[in-house]
């Protein structure tokens, strides 16, 4: 008995059509549903999905955080940058032997980019 694995991730988001602009086109996770002020994102090579939810956003950057490894972590932030996320920490290599930035979406949700 326990956990076997991660399902899913859910995201509220005030305004779907710009966070479809960090997730789906910067991130590249791929849009398999919507379902009224929802959208069902997965995320390539996993099981898990992240659900964009359309309604009032509460955030800050003591509450979740999630990871997504990338191929590049500088391009992948000026990306987001320039997709509305704000820069938080900058790529930066990390003394566990990561190479982190930490942003945060237009919603305020902190969201960290990692490659090892």
């Amino acid at each position: 008995m326990g956990v076997i694995g991660l399902q899913r991730i859910v995201v509220s988001v005030a305004d779907l059509a710009r966070a479809l602009l960090l997730y789906r086109d910067v991130l590249g996770l791929v849009v398999t549903a919507q379902f009224g002020e929802v959208v069902r994102l997965d995320v390539p090579g996993t099981d898990t999905e992240l659900l964009l939810h359309q309604r009032t956003p509460t955030s800050g950057p003591a509450g979740v955080a999630v990871s997504f490894r990338v191929d590049d972590v500088d391009a992948t932030a000026a990306a987001a940058e320039k997709a509305g996320a704000a820069i938080v920490d900058p790529p930066e290599d990390q003394p566990w032997g990561e190479r982190q930035a930490v942003l945060t979406d237009a919603d305020g949700h902190v969201i960290c980019l990692i490659a090892v």
